[in-house]
């Protein structure tokens, strides 16, 4: 969770949300942790290594409804690898001299791509086996950049007489919800994981919850020490230079280069999980047979395809499309996680928390379309044709190769038959 997100968009969330973006953070937070809550059943009562594939596939059967969400999940998180690489390259950008060019910038997204690609097809750990110390190294400075900071807050500057009005910090903050994205990837762990039915939703709720507190801090500093004027200058690399004023050119450098990891690391781990994700939807009958082989016991083809489709993206798009996009999307999927705990549940209280997930996910969604029919027609074409086209496409799929879809991949846990267990 703590990947690029917070570094690509900090500058994007405080642009939209201005002082207010702290409270943008907590909302998007809340509507998160509230969709934890079903993930966190749905991993007990249906574990699986197919995580959110299996729990839609087991609520709504094998239609195209269900193949065009795991398509569109599939497209998700092609757009969030994207969103990595712009980060990269901003924040790479920051540490050279002068003012590269955009075409430098093209240059930096597409090779960071290609050379994770590279280190994946070749069965390297390089980056792998360094995440767990990647992901000290970055909380650490972060909380860092935190303590620091706090002391020079102006806080006149987060007073709520500065905010702007609700809608903006609603739907405007909620671009930045692709920060929060991951927390769901660990129900894919569900079948590997001692004690699930308490491990699971343990994670998810600690996980969720400390991000929040993180990302907070991370956003009240930025805003109580830096401009709005500063944080436009400096949009793509904003956390690095709200670092300047405690921690000098040292720590503008720091969290420069943090940065440049969390991304790295970041593109390595969605690659890596969406090439397996997309294996398991081809499993499941709804993508290409092609995307269903293995080399090397890998979904090579499938890591290919993914990075052609991302190299794409990446340079087609700029920073606030792609966030949109990507929040957009994974609303709309939580949104269905949520029905699906909503419907499987036996007990009325997890049945209510669940429908108020959905509900949050919903309007939030609502919120960020009207907020960007002011700021980002384009982008919300773009992410009107993703969704219309993974439809289509599972649709025209279905009709030419006439695959027969298997409903349940995921196997019930001993426990939980439905979701109303103590979880």
């Amino acid at each position: 969770m703590v990947g690029g997100g917070i570094f690509a968009v900090l500058g994007l969330a405080i642009e939209l949300a201005r002082v207010a973006a702290p409270i943008a953070f907590l909302i998007a937070g809340g509507v998160a942790l509230l969709t934890a809550t079903s993930y966190a059943r749905l991993s007990v009562a249906y574990p699986s290594r197919g995580g959110t594939v299996a729990f839609l596939n087991e609520t709504f059967g094998s239609g195209v409804f269900v193949g065009g969400l795991n398509v569109l999940l599939f497209f998700s998180y092609v757009v969030m690898i994207s969103l990595y690489a712009a980060a990269f390259a901003g924040y790479a950008d920051s540490l050279l001299p002068g003012h590269p060019s955009s075409l430098v910038d093209h240059l930096l997204l597409s090779g960071i791509i290609i050379l994770i690609a590279i280190l994946n097809v070749a069965k390297a750990s390089i980056v792998g086996g360094a995440e767990e110390w990647i992901v000290v190294a970055k909380v650490v400075i972060l909380v860092l950049v935190i303590a620091a900071a706090f002391h020079g807050v102006h806080w006149s500057r987060v007073s709520t007489g500065a905010w702007p009005d609700p809608l903006a910090v609603i739907g405007g903050g909620m671009v930045i919800f692709v920060a929060y994205e991951g927390f769901e990837l660990i129900s894919n762990a569900a079948e590997d994981v001692r004690n699930p039915g308490r491990t699971l939703p343990r994670a998810l709720y600690l996980s969720v919850g400390i991000v929040i507190a993180l990302y907070v801090l991370v956003a009240i500093v930025t805003v109580g020490t830096l401009t709005i004027g500063q944080v436009r200058g400096a949009s793509s690399y904003v956390l690095a230079e709200a670092a300047r004023p405690s921690l000098g050119q040292a720590g503008f450098v720091l969290v420069g280069v943090a940065a440049l990891l969390s991304t790295t690391s970041a593109i390595n781990a969605t690659l890596y999980g969406t090439a397996r994700l997309s294996w398991t939807i081809a499993r499941s009958g709804e993508l290409p047979e092609a995307f269903d082989k293995k080399v090397w016991d890998r979904p090579i083809e499938g890591l290919l395809v993914t990075t052609g489709l991302t190299l794409v993206v990446a340079n087609a798009f700029n920073l606030g499309s792609i966030a949109l996009t990507g929040s957009a999307a994974f609303l709309i999927i939580f949104a269905a996680v949520n029905v699906a705990a909503a419907r499987l549940a036996k007990r009325r209280a997890p049945r209510l928390l669940a429908w108020a997930a959905t509900a949050a996910c919903l309007v939030s969604l609502f919120a960020l379309i009207l907020e960007e029919r002011k700021h980002n027609r384009g982008g919300l074409v773009i992410v009107g044709g993703l969704v219309a086209g993974s439809f289509a496409l599972e649709a025209l799929y279905r009709k030419i190769t006439r695959r027969v879809i298997p409903r349940h991949l995921a196997s019930r846990s001993s426990a939980a038959h439905g979701i109303s267990t103590g979880t």
